[in-house]
């Protein structure tokens, strides 16, 4: 299947929403490059590791998995809805928790479409054997999220953590797969974040993009608001401070700055050194060829294939040659002392995101979101759907066969063994609770199932 054949201009409600709220600049990359930054797919809902900022539901660990069928419609909805070169999240919980060959069939289902997927996850069951078989059907990124809010056994700090990316890094080498980096900031591992950039940046030989994202007050997970120190103006400065130079976080935008902030760095090795240079220095000029080349497919996975692209891009343009030339040679002399590193020259991109409170979400930000979450009910915004998570997630859908699937695994059949202080009380619905194991508990829910549990426990 390729592109789907709209009658109306997918761009525009976005483009609408950015121009109403005087967000529509030179520089804008949302509804120019793309009609939609992402969408994210949840697979299943439940996940391995329990963190302390985890925006899932209390009681994922209780939900079924939605069936593919299911899953193959909310594709289809995404396609018609923006069409061949969409970007999916196939996320979770996490979806390595899900059957292999069913993810394989979720790639595949993508990939035939003409869209692109991104597999978000922590990395336990990421095995490289898996990595190749999605990448065979069509993965296009992955995203590995690492960091101290995970509570991972046996890693004190960010530092020890590394090891751990140094193995997610190989596993996906080679591989032809983007290989991305998310990680959740917080007040435990803010003064670490130079560290951070340092270190993906020594690794932009693989690792293309970084993520960083600010803590949000969820309602759920065990870490409430962020702290006042925690903002976008002290993340991009401590960013530039581990990558050693400054950067242009205004070159780029996409979609509602309050939201999200890019940045993108030339990396060159030479020896065991590697230094960091400001790609996007001439902001003017990358805002002008983002615009003018706003058709044209960068294949991610392959950096001296997604160079070459751009290349044959403004040669195809003529009117880009001349200031082209100039940026090429005042790039250059930027960074005359590390010519013995261009042979080995690496690009990275920075990403900032600042998700919203649950409890105070900003209608101008929801109205020019750019990263939306594909729901039973429809597409809607990434933050509105994690405020509201339970009342989509909770509810029993009918299938295109007719037949009705409930959600939520029935703990009065199926496990009617667990009783008191090894289960605890959690909502299974709109109406009421029920008594789930403790197992099957997330964040804060597990955390008073613990203490009834000792109480209980503590009784003569």
């Amino acid at each position: 299947m390729t592109a789907a054949r709209h009658t109306f201009d997918v761009a525009r409600p976005l483009r609408e929403a950015l121009q109403r709220q005087g967000l529509w600049s030179p520089h804008q990359t949302a509804a120019r490059r793309w009609p939609i930054g992402c969408i994210s797919l949840e697979v299943t809902q439940r996940c391995n590791l329990d963190c302390t900022l985890c925006y899932l539901s209390e009681h994922s660990e209780a939900m079924r998995d939605v069936p593919l069928v299911e899953l193959f419609r909310r594709i289809d909805m995404i396609f018609e809805r923006y069409g061949a070169g969409t970007d999916i999240q196939i996320s979770g919980g996490d979806p390595t928790l899900r059957d292999a060959n069913e993810l394989e069939q979720i790639v595949a289902y993508i990939a035939a479409r003409n869209m692109r997927s991104s597999l978000f996850t922590n990395g336990i069951l990421a095995s490289r054997e898996l990595l190749r078989r999605l990448a065979q059907a069509g993965l296009c990124d992955v995203a590995f999220h690492v960091d101290m809010t995970q509570q991972r056994k046996g890693y004190a700090d960010e530092k020890a953590l590394h090891a751990l990316r140094r193995e997610y890094i190989e596993r996906a080498r080679g591989l032809g797969l983007s290989v991305f980096f998310n990680t959740s900031i917080f007040d435990g591992n803010l003064q670490d974040v130079p560290m951070l950039a340092r270190f993906f940046n020594e690794h932009s030989d693989v690792v293309q993009l970084t993520s960083f994202q600010m803590q949000a007050h969820t309602g759920r997970g065990v870490l409430g608001a962020r702290p006042q120190d925690l903002t976008q103006e002290r993340m991009m400065r401590l960013l530039e401070q581990g990558s050693g130079t400054s950067l242009n976080w205004d070159a780029l935008i996409g979609g509602h700055p309050s939201c999200n902030r890019y940045a993108t760095a030339l990396v060159l090795r030479s020896g065991a050194a590697s230094r960091a240079h400001d790609l996007f220095k001439d902001g003017e000029f990358i805002a002008r060829v983002m615009r003018e080349t706003a058709h044209v497919r960068v294949e991610r996975g392959r950096p001296w294939l997604a160079a070459w692209t751009w290349v044959n891009a403004v040669l195809a343009r003529p009117r880009l040659l001349m200031p082209g030339l100039a940026w090429l040679l005042a790039l250059l002399w930027r960074v005359r002392a590390d010519w013995a590193g261009l042979a080995q020259a690496r690009k990275i991109s920075f990403f900032i995101h600042n998700f919203m409170d649950a409890q105070n979400l900003e209608a101008d930000r929801l109205e020019a979101c750019v990263f939306m979450a594909a729901a039973a009910d429809g597409l809607m915004p990434m933050c509105e759907y994690n405020a509201k998570r339970d009342d989509y997630l909770l509810k029993p859908l009918t299938l295109s066969d007719g037949s009705q699937w409930q959600p939520l695994i029935a703990p009065e059949r199926e496990h009617a063994h667990e009783q008191g202080a090894r289960s605890a009380l959690v909502r299974s619905d709109a109406q009421g609770l029920a008594r789930y194991p403790i197992k099957y508990l997330k964040g804060r829910s597990r955390q008073a199932a613990m203490r009834e549990r000792l109480a209980l426990k503590a009784k003569p």
